[in-house]
């Protein structure tokens, strides 16, 4: 009897906090928004990684046939020098998602080292790096990345995505560095500081662990941001046009008259992949959104009953 009651009272006991995370994450993997956008953007790392092996054709090959459309010889048509669209955006998928995910990756790294460190040493140093974000907070993206990029000795995949992180990491550096403030006044941070655990444990053990969300959050704006400006670039002639992208696409599709001419499946293809990925990326965010934030989660767990309320009633008036 004592052991039942122990074993009851052991699993009435609240889990802790790492408990509670892994939960949380456990769940938000089951949400319908987070499975389809994992799907979109599995696909098309899949078609970037396998597709060149899978659709062996060159994309900068020429042929005889000029502006054709769709057809079972080539599958999305072809461009005004007879290259195949299907190959060009195979391979430019790797371009852009390469530059989309590295980018991400390099501005969040600078935005946790300029957010969290920040953050949680407070005085001086966080004064200066605040100072430091708020000036690429308030200089315009766009035309920075463009300046950036017209002097880049070399225009390669890596240095675009250099310069495009280099423009990107000011916003969630000013996110995480708000969240730190708030955790760091937390009993266990403290008590941390008071049993004579380092800065950089404390930080990787104490406070990253809970700012997860918002650093996932973080990386996939990020990579939308990353993947658009890469396009943006391509289509202003500003990366190595001889590299094939989906941006690249839609420079030679505009340089070509594309749009006069009625050959709409040269660039309606890249900018519906452009629009699908960044569509999965941001599912992906809403997803996550959802179950870190209560009032989000909330909601919709409200929504859910008021929709199954109105489908029985429904049912129930047939």
């Amino acid at each position: 009897m004592v052991a039942a009651g122990t074993l009851t009272a052991d699993a009435a006991r609240p889990a802790g906090p790492r408990a509670r995370r892994r939960a949380t994450w456990v769940t938000a993997l089951r949400s319908p928004k987070i499975a389809v956008g994992v799907g979109i953007v599995v696909f098309f790392i899949a078609v970037a990684l396998l597709g060149p092996m899978i659709y062996r054709v060159d994309p900068s090959s020429t042929s005889q046939d000029l502006l054709q459309p769709p057809s079972g010889a080539h599958w999305l048509g072809t461009t005004q020098s007879g290259q195949d669209v299907l190959a060009q955006l195979i391979v430019g998928a790797r371009i852009s998602l390469f530059v989309g995910f590295v980018g991400g990756a390099i501005a969040t790294v600078l935005s946790l080292f300029v957010g969290v460190l920040g953050g949680y040493l407070g005085g001086l140093a966080d004064e200066v790096l605040s100072v430091f974000t708020n000036i690429f907070l308030v200089i315009p993206a766009l035309p920075l990345v463009i300046i950036l990029a017209g002097y880049l000795p070399g225009k390669g995949a890596l240095s675009v995505a250099i310069v495009i992180s280099v423009t990107g990491w000011a916003w969630g550096a000013r996110v995480q560095r708000a969240q730190t403030l708030s955790i760091r006044q937390r009993d266990y941070v403290e008590a941390a500081r008071i049993a004579g655990e380092g800065t950089m444990r404390i930080i990787f053990s104490e406070i990253l662990p809970n700012e997860i969300a918002i650093v996932a959050s973080s990386f996939l704006f990020t990579v939308v941001f990353a993947i658009l400006t890469e396009a943006g670039l391509a289509f202003l002639g500003l990366e190595n046009l001889s590299s094939w992208s989906w941006g690249t696409m839609l420079y030679w599709a505009q340089s070509d008259s594309a749009l006069q001419v009625g050959a709409w499946w040269w660039f309606v293809p890249p900018g519906l992949c452009i629009a699908l990925v960044g569509a999965g990326l941001s599912m992906i965010n809403f997803g996550i959104d959802e179950f870190v934030n209560p009032r989000l989660r909330s909601a919709g767990i409200a929504t859910s009953r008021r929709q199954a309320k109105s489908s029985l009633a429904k049912a129930g008036r047939r």
